[in-house]
């Protein structure tokens, strides 16, 4: 086998093995762990990424009140974070990486989160609404259109199955998890924490943080 097929053959893996795991944190079964081959050797040393690794955490019981609605919620992008309440109260949050591969096209990744929503519906029985970051303003054009990206395979997704879909404000977001409408990453990783999460990136933490938000919101 050459080296792009080892390639090819290894990232389908790791991406069955996120699919796997998602499914186990979700239905609250047992991890299997895939016999995923090492990486092939590198014929020149690479700095090691800086990029947030997948990462699922298992379901857990939070003072978050909920009335029955199953609700998905994103921080979109090319680590997209994300955190789900089930219509028990159980809930399930992780971080998943988009970042573009070597051998695809610049237009793959919005397919793969396309796949990845179906699987996340799939894995959660029901999904009855969806709530995502709103973002007016980017650090650079190459953000704003990844953004844009994401939200439009987001938004014509739900539209395709049926589920109702909403922004919420950053400012709003970040107001209601710590009481400041410019907290920073760290502050809101904090505020995550203290109520009992452990999220492993920024991504992670404003997904749980924007789910909150929602939450609280129906109660209103």
């Amino acid at each position: 086998m050459t080296e792009r097929g080892r390639r090819t053959l290894r990232e389908q893996m790791l991406r069955n093995q996120a699919t796997m795991d998602l499914y186990a944190a979700l239905s609250g079964k047992p991890q299997v762990a895939l016999p995923i081959p090492p990486e092939p050797r590198k014929r020149a040393p690479r700095t090691p990424s800086t990029e947030p690794s997948e990462s699922v955490r298992p379901p857990v019981r939070t003072a978050m009140k909920h009335t029955h609605t199953s609700t998905l919620a994103l921080d979109l992008g090319t680590v997209t974070g994300w955190a789900l309440i089930t219509r028990d109260g159980a809930v399930s949050s992780g971080s998943q990486s988009f970042k573009p591969q070597r051998f695809e096209g610049g237009g793959m990744r919005f397919l793969r989160f396309k796949r990845w929503l179906t699987e996340v519906k799939q894995c959660a029985v029901a999904i009855d609404q969806v709530v995502f970051e709103e973002v007016r303003r980017h650090a650079g054009v190459d953000a704003a259109h990844a953004y844009g990206g994401f939200m439009g395979q987001l938004t014509a997704w739900c539209e395709h199955h049926g589920i109702p879909y909403r922004g919420v404000p950053v400012g709003t977001i970040k107001r209601h998890a710590t009481g400041k409408g410019n907290a920073g990453k760290d502050e809101m990783v904090a505020a995550m924490r203290a109520r009992g999460h452990t999220p492993a990136n920024d991504n992670e933490a404003d997904a749980l943080a924007i789910l909150y938000r929602a939450v609280a919101q129906e109660e209103e």
